[in-house]
C-alpha cells in the first residue's frame, strides 16, 4: 500500500468534520493507501496547534501555502470561509495536487469556470463536499428513480431550511458578505441544487425572487453597531429541467423550527418519493394503487451503510456520510470510481444558482446557458 499524506486548512466546524472523516475512514473501510494526516494549517498558529494535536496532523503551518508546497502532503482538503477557496484550490492545483474542497465551489461563476479548467488541464482528482449525496438513503431514491419506480418523473419539490438567522439580533458574520458568497442561496441551497441535479439530471430554465427580510444586524453579538446586509435571506425558484420535470426551490436561513430541513418530494406518473435530512436514514415512499406512504429504512442492505451498523434501523449521522464522501474520494485517487461532486460537476451547480440569481434580478425566465 501506498502513503496518502492529508493537508488539512481550516479549523471551523468543517475543518474538524474532514479530520474526522480521514481518521474514521481507514477504520471503517480497507483502503488503497495508508493516510497519513501530514499537516494542518490555520491562520491562528496558537489554534492550528491545539487542533493538530486533538486531531493527529503531524506538522502545523500558520501559512496555507506553506502547507501546499509541503512535500508530506498528496492532497488538499479547503474547509475555509469560501472567498478563500478559489486562491488555495488554484494554488494546489499548480502544484499538482489533488484538491477536496468545501461548497459551495467559489464566490463567482467566473472562479468557478476557472477553476473547473485548471483542474481539467492539471488533471487531478478534485471533490467537492456536497456530502449528503453520500447518505445511502439517496443512493436508493436514486436507484428507484432510474429504475423507473416512480414512472416518467413530473415534478420535484425542494427545500433547504434552518433557522440560525431567524434572530434579527444575530450578529454579521462572512456569510453575510456578498463578496464571500453569503446568502441562504449559496450557504444552504447550493445542496439542493447538487441534490436535485443528482437526482434528476440538469436544470434547464429558472424562475425566480429573492429577499433580503433582515437589512441589517449588529457587528458583533450584542454590539450597538449595525452592517447593512445585501445577501438573500431566502430565495424561492421554479425550475424547467431538462428532462421536462417541473420543480420548486426554496432555502431560507430564517425559518423557526428548522436546523437542517433539506428535504423532496419527487412524483412521477407512478408513484412519489419524499426525504426530509432531519430523518436522514428513511424514504417515504408511495406507489400507484397503494393508497399511502411506506416507509424505507436505511440498513446493511444499502452500499455503504454496513461498514458503520450490521444492522437496519440502527442509523448513520452526519460524520458518517461525511466519512464516506472521503471514502469515495480515496477510491478515486486510486482510480477505482468516480462517484461523487468535482470541480466540473460543482461549476454546473454555481452556474445555475448564478441563473437564479440572474432570475430573480431581472425578473424573468433565464436560461441556465445564458450564463
Amino acid at each position: 500500500m501506498r502513503e496518502l499524506g492529508i493537508g488539512l486548512i481550516g479549523t471551523g466546524f468543517m475543518g474538524r468534520a474532514h479530520a474526522l472523516a480521514f481518521r474514521n475512514v481507514s477504520a471503517a473501510f480497507e483502503l488503497p493507501f495508508t493516510l497519513r494526516l501530514a499537516a494542518l494549517a490555520d491562520a491562528d498558529p496558537v489554534r492550528a496547534q491545539a487542533c493538530a494535536t486533538a486531531w493527529g496532523f503531524e506538522q502545523v503551518h500558520s501559512d496555507w501555502q506553506q502547507l501546499i508546497d509541503n512535500p508530506k502532503v498528496n492532497l488538499i482538503a479547503i474547509t475555509t470561509p469560501n472567498h478563500l477557496h478559489y486562491p488555495m484550490a488554484m494554488a494546489a492545483l499548480a502544484a499538482g495536487k489533488p484538491v477536496y474542497c468545501e461548497k459551495p465551489l467559489a464566490v463567482s461563476l467566473e472562479q468557478a469556470s476557472a477553476m473547473h479548467l485548471a483542474a481539467k488541464a492539471a488533471g487531478v482528482v478534485t471533490r467537492v463536499g456536497y456530502n449528503y449525496q453520500h447518505n445511502p438513503i439517496i443512493g436508493l431514491a436514486r436507484d428507484l428513480i432510474r429504475n423507473g419506480e416512480l414512472g416518467e418523473i413530473i415534478s420535484f419539490q425542494g427545500e433547504f431550511s434552518e433557522d440560525f438567522m431567524a434572530n434579527p439580533a444575530s450578529p454579521w458574520s462572512w456569510r453575510c458578505e456578498a463578496g464571500h458568497a453569503g446568502g441562504a442561496l449559496a450557504d444552504l441551497g447550493s445542496h439542493l441544487l447538487a441534490m436535485a441535479r443528482y437526482l434528476l439530471g440538469d436544470v434547464e430554465a429558472v424562475c425566480a425572487d429573492t429577499q433580503t427580510v433582515h437589512r441589517q444586524r449588529p457587528a458583533t453579538a450584542g454590539s450597538p453597531e449595525q452592517r447593512s446586509i445585501a445577501v438573500d435571506d431566502q430565495a424561492h425558484a421554479l425550475l424547467r429541467f431538462a428532462s421536462g420535470a417541473r420543480g420548486t426551490f426554496s432555502s431560507s436561513w430564517l425559518k423557526h423550527g428548522y436546523k437542517n430541513h433539506l428535504s423532496f418530494e419527487i412524483s412521477g406518473t407512478q408513484g412519489t418519493l419524499a426525504f426530509d435530512q432531519e430523518r436522514l436514514n428513511e424514504l417515504r415512499l408511495c406507489r400507484v394503487g397503494e393508497g399511502g406512504f411506506q416507509r424505507l429504512l436505511a440498513g446493511p442492505n444499502l452500499p455503504g451503510y454496513a461498514a458503520f451498523s450490521p444492522a437496519p434501523g440502527h442509523q448513520l449521522g452526519y460524520n458518517e456520510l461525511k466519512t464516506l464522501e472521503v471514502h469515495e474520494l480515496i477510491m478515486a485517487l486510486a482510480g477505482q470510481g468516480q462517484n461523487g461532486t468535482d470541480f466540473e460537476q460543482a461549476f454546473e451547480v454555481e452556474r445555475l444558482a448564478a441563473a437564479i440569481r440572474l432570475a430573480a434580478r431581472e425578473q424573468r425566465w433565464v436560461n441556465v446557458r445564458e450564463v
